[in-house]
């Protein structure tokens, strides 16, 4: 069994959430040297999503990477533990995490709905199989 290499995946899809938090923090960064705010722009918590608006993107996405990938942090430990990270999960945990970060390229980036969604779409049935993948073996092994 390849126990600890699920491992490798996550800590890649931790790598994706900070390279996300850092291009959300040079985003922001950037725009409040551009345009610096002012007492208004922080009144409410609308008024401060208006100002950075034109940055939003990388907020959007960090935010999406603690939606569904919550599912495969939860899964990770259920695998190591019960001794169910076959080479089939580090197989699909890996494929898991290249829709991801390639989910990310899209929001981030070039801002294609479609692709974006698509990909999004594969991603979850990944993590749709992993999860089935686990249940089916867990019934396996208390029968």
């Amino acid at each position: 069994m390849q126990v600890a290499g699920i491992l490798w995946p996550t800590f890649a899809l931790v790598g994706l959430i900070f390279i996300v938090w850092f291009a959300l923090f040079v985003a922001r960064f950037g725009h409040i040297k551009r345009n610096p705010p002012r007492p208004e722009n922080f009144a409410t918590g609308e008024a401060a999503m208006r100002y950075f608006e034109p940055v939003e993107m990388p907020a959007n996405n960090l935010r999406n990477l603690f939606e569904m990938p919550v599912l495969y942090f939860a899964l990770v430990p259920l695998l190591l533990i019960t001794h169910h990270a076959n080479h089939l999960q580090v197989v699909l945990a890996w494929i898991y995490v290249v829709l991801r970060a390639v989910h990310s390229f899209i929001h981030i980036g070039p801002k294609k709905v479609m692709p974006r969604f698509m990909v999004y779409l594969a991603s979850c049935v990944v993590l749709s199989v992993m999860w089935i993948g686990f249940a089916i073996n867990m019934l396996g092994a208390t029968a």
